[in-house]
């Protein structure tokens, strides 16, 4: 079955209220937190203090991980969601730098592939981007996804300066960087 994703007008009014009643249960969103979550659950308070708190406060975000896992696979599996059609200009710009499978699939399999994946740049780029995204959440206090929408939702300063930022490093990163790599 081939469907089409959820309009902007019903997916923005879901993410409201979703929001809505994590603001009225006193809860934070944000993914970056669930692997804080995991490593204390794996015993990294053993060896740093900054896990060592009570996981089982956020056992609930686990559940979100988990929703957003299943959820994504049967989307994938399932429902076969048609993959977006990129701007023209922004297509032949990608086809130019070798990225054949533009339209034709939601990630690039230029760098999606476990045959990228085992390639020395591919890792390397995983690599490097792991590390940075890491690192980045972790300075920044939390992820895209807590800034952008839990922390901009309670109106926190931190959060609208956090998510310039991730805009600001985004436009970086596809107008200097990404060129350069590829």
């Amino acid at each position: 079955m081939i469907v089409s994703p959820l309009p902007w007008f019903i997916a923005g009014p879901l993410i409201a209220v979703i929001m809505f009643v994590l603001i009225r249960l006193g809860k934070q969103f944000g993914m970056s937190s669930n692997l804080r979550t995991l490593c204390t659950i794996s015993g990294a308070g053993n060896y740093s203090e900054f896990f060592r708190f009570n996981w089982k406060d956020s056992i609930w975000g686990l559940v979100v991980l988990l929703g957003v896992v299943f959820g994504g696979v049967f989307a994938f599996q399932v429902l076969k969601v048609e993959p977006p059609i990129i701007n023209t200009e922004t297509a032949s710009q990608l086809k130019e730098m070798g990225f054949n499978s533009v339209n034709q699939s939601y990630f690039p399999t230029e760098l999606f592939s476990t045959s990228s994946l085992f390639a020395i740049k591919g890792f390397a780029i995983l690599l490097i981007s792991g590390f940075l995204v890491g690192f980045g959440s972790r300075y920044a206090g939390g992820c895209t996804s807590g800034h952008a929408i839990s922390g901009l939702s309670n109106l926190q300063r931190p959060s609208l300066i956090a998510v310039i930022g991730f805009f600001i490093g985004g436009l970086i990163m596809v107008h200097l960087l990404f060129p350069l790599i590829f």
